[in-house]
């Protein structure tokens, strides 16, 4: 199943309307392989027949599954591993030694997936001797319900385990469910979830000291990049760093943040002014 110029154009439209996410002319085969399988659920024919409906309703349940099937979710444990080695060895010292009596830590995995992310930071933290008194929180949210609802179970199989894990992780961490592994209660708890669209509306959210924006910016378009940035500006602390995907930069940006590199991993930290 094919998509015409027109079709695929309505796709494309659609897809930067409700969520800024961009696809290129040559992504044809990316949009087969995500909504086919939606046009058969909904007991359609063709790709064909699944955008006429999305063009006869107004925007409802069936076009938030499109959009939220064309959403990336690739994730893993630990994944690039530099970033959460930058974390452990220079951002979260500083931050410690920096609040002093002020124990508290606010965190947030943004476009979390399935949660590996989040979950990775919650181990790192809970692993981490001069935070155990510490009250840690850390807001983990996601465009798609799916894989968000996923991340909430916080259960894998033992291939998604096998991908960034240490195995010593895997026996602290977690306990067998079945054929399984889940999350531990306590890391669990450590994470609140939340389902948010990065160029919508944001609701209100705590002033962060840390935020994880890994590898979601490359799918949106630099206006909406612009817009994004200048929001996290608003909602993290003076002092608070920034981490990005490794092919990601701010380049042409003006949102407030100034870049520095530890080891592998760019930071990215507030400029003393708002942009």
């Amino acid at each position: 199943m094919t998509l015409s110029a027109t079709d695929y154009a309505f796709v494309q439209k659609l897809l930067v309307e409700r969520a800024a996410i961009r696809i290129g002319p040559e992504q044809q085969y990316l949009v087969r392989s995500r909504l086919e399988p939606i046009a058969k659920q909904t007991g359609l024919p063709s790709l064909q027949a699944l955008v006429e409906q999305l063009r006869r309703e107004p925007y409802g349940a069936l076009h938030l599954q499109v959009v939220e099937a064309m959403t990336t979710n690739e994730t893993s444990f630990f994944r690039d591993v530099h970033p959460f080695a930058a974390l452990k060895n220079v951002v979260l010292p500083e931050i410690i030694a920096r609040k002093g009596h002020v124990q508290t830590l606010r965190v947030w995995s943004a476009a979390c997936s399935t949660g590996q992310e989040p979950y990775s930071l919650a181990m790192l933290f809970a692993e981490t001797p001069a935070l155990a008194r510490w009250d840690v929180r850390i807001t983990a949210t996601d465009f798609a319900r799916g894989p968000l609802e996923k991340a909430q179970r916080g259960c894998y199989n033992a291939l998604e385990v096998g991908r960034g894990l240490p195995a010593r992780m895997l026996a602290t961490h977690f306990e067998r469910a079945g054929t399984a592994f889940q999350v531990r209660a306590q890391v669990r708890s450590m994470i609140e979830w939340q389902q948010l669209n990065l160029a919508g509306r944001w609701p209100m959210m705590p002033i962060f000291d840390i935020v994880f924006m890994r590898n979601v910016l490359i799918y949106f378009e630099p206006a909406s990049n612009q817009s994004i940035l200048a929001n996290v500006r608003a909602v993290v602390h003076p002092q608070s760093y920034l981490f990005l995907g490794s092919t990601e930069n701010m380049l042409g940006l003006n949102v407030g943040f100034e870049s520095s590199t530890v080891g592998k991993t760019m930071l990215y930290r507030p400029t003393t002014r708002k942009a």
